[in-house]
């Protein structure tokens, strides 16, 4: 890995005091750095790339600052297939694993090849037909249909592989990857799915009957969920950062995107580990 591309998020107080040592860091290594405007701005440098633009010509995506900016990066490297690894500028994250303690022992690790890499599945949804760019259509957590917050409860008939399931009377309802299974999806009472499983998890947000239960689908699986309420205040999002309205008859088509984004793993880190971190799992009281 030669090429390095880096991108943080300018906004945390930390970026530029971590940019300015790893950045000498990693050209004392002989590697040549690409960033994004906005990351080379935070150092007082200059930089003509995107982060499409960073993604496209690295051999390693780093990113700085939280599970959010990881999310944004995931999608811009779409079917680019480039590996990413997560650094947390402030607690652990469920994707930037990486705290800053670790970040050097790590870094010298990958960069001697001592590492794994994890596909993860990643969705692509279509709204009735409409022709979204790729960083509109892609997402590694979650898509989500939600009411706006005076809206009614909405109707929500859903078809999976075409064969009709239920019309989910809800705030709204939650198509999630194995990845996104511990963000949105685990407040509204779904499981936790091992991230590298190919699956899928169908959740809804409060629903009106109490029987409907969140669904693990299988990965290859095509869910189809149509807006059967006339409400102008629906909303699809994609990993909680990018939206569109949906409206009355819209159809959503949601499904396994033929990309898997690759995060690199360091060999001693573990997932349950990270779940016991985040989740406080075994603190407090025996």
């Amino acid at each position: 890995m030669e090429v390095i591309g880096v991108i943080a998020k300018p906004s945390r107080e930390n970026t530029r005091n971590v940019l300015e040592t790893l950045l000498p860091w990693l050209r004392q290594r002989t590697r040549t750095i690409l960033m994004d405007k906005d990351t080379a701005a935070t150092v007082q440098e200059a930089s003509p790339l995107s982060r499409s633009e960073v993604a496209q010509e690295a051999q390693l995506m780093l990113v700085l600052g939280g599970d959010g900016t990881f999310l944004s990066v995931a999608r811009v490297i779409g079917e680019r297939g480039t590996p990413i690894l997560g650094v947390n500028l402030g607690s652990l994250g469920f994707l930037t694993e990486i705290t800053l303690e670790d970040l050097y022992p790590t870094l010298e690790k990958v960069l001697a090849g001592d590492y794994r890499v994890e596909e993860r599945l990643m969705l692509s949804a279509v709204l009735s037909g409409r022709d979204l760019d790729a960083t509109h259509r892609l997402a590694l957590n979650d898509v989500v249909i939600n009411k706006g917050a005076l809206a009614r409860i909405i109707h929500l008939e859903t078809h999976i592989n075409q064969q009709f399931v239920t019309t989910f009377r809800a705030d709204g309802l939650i198509v999630a990857t194995p990845t996104g299974s511990t963000a949105y999806s685990l407040a509204a009472g779904g499981p936790i799915v091992y991230p590298t499983m190919d699956a899928l998890v169908l959740s809804p947000i409060c629903p009106h009957t109490v029987t409907n239960r969140p669904l693990v689908l299988p990965g290859d699986c095509v869910v189809e969920i149509t807006l059967k309420t006339p409400s102008e205040n629906v909303m699809v999002t994609l990993d909680g950062q990018v939206g569109f309205p949906i409206q009355h008859e819209d159809t959503l088509k949601v499904q396994r995107a033929q990309s898997r984004i690759r995060v690199v793993q360091p060999y001693r880190k573990n997932y349950f580990g990270i779940l016991r971190t985040k989740l406080k799992w075994g603190e407090g009281p025996p």
